[in-house]
């Protein structure tokens, strides 16, 4: 199965800029939901869609070893902003919302288990606060915050923040956020907002490489 890793932050914090040390480099491919410009020159070999069979479909072509689904919460926001004017009143908006979660849920389960193995897949998304103070992946609606726990279904969640005037990934949490890794992935708490030095660290921790060559 593909390994999926999920990457949240704020507007602004570094999530799309942490690919800059990534283009003109044909391991990666980048679906990018909302067709917005990168925030840096070069070329990412990119797809633009918010079309989740299209995502699917994609992900599994990719010749890339790595794949980047950017703004991935923005496949549940346009879902909802496409379809709430007409989900109707009582059960149809219950399904309605249902439906939008399970949307979502289903591309997580597939990049598991239908990707390829040895590609990484990254799911970058916003960040949400709650009233407590805690912080974790933007969604819409009750079903993925309660029922599924979206964070839960990843091994690798990063955060991305500005601290000091520079941009960084948080590799653990600090009882506040949902960063976690796996034990001796990255030697410190905090690295710099680097999508190609991660992907390297995470595929010389599991031996991705070392597999694909045999």
């Amino acid at each position: 199965m593909a390994i999926p890793v999920l990457l949240i932050g704020k507007s602004g914090s570094g999530k799309s800029a942490s690919l800059r040390n990534c283009v003109d480099n044909n391991d990666f491919t980048v679906i990018n939901v909302l067709d917005k410009p990168y925030p840096f020159k070069g070329h990412i070999i990119t797809l633009s869609t918010d079309d989740y069979e299209t995502v699917k479909k994609g992900l599994l072509q990719a010749k890339s070893k790595s794949l980047v689904i950017d703004d991935a919460g923005y496949l549940i926001t346009n879902q909802f902003m496409n379809g709430h004017s007409n989900a109707g009143a009582g059960n149809a908006v219950f399904s309605f919302y249902n439906k939008i979660g399970d949307h979502f849920w289903g591309l997580i389960e597939f990049i598991k288990k239908s990707v390829p193995e040895n590609k990484i897949v990254y799911v970058i998304m916003h960040e949400d606060t709650d009233d407590f103070g805690n912080i974790r992946p933007k969604t819409i609606g009750k079903l993925l915050d309660e029922k599924v726990c979206i964070e839960g279904m990843f091994t690798i969640v990063l955060r991305s923040i500005v601290q000091n005037g520079k941009h960084i990934f948080l590799t653990e949490s600090d009882g506040t956020d949902v960063a976690k890794t796996p034990i001796g992935m990255f030697e410190t708490t905090e690295i710099d907002n680097d999508l190609f030095a991660v992907d390297k660290a995470i595929r010389d921790y599991y031996e991705l490489d070392k597999e694909i060559k045999k």
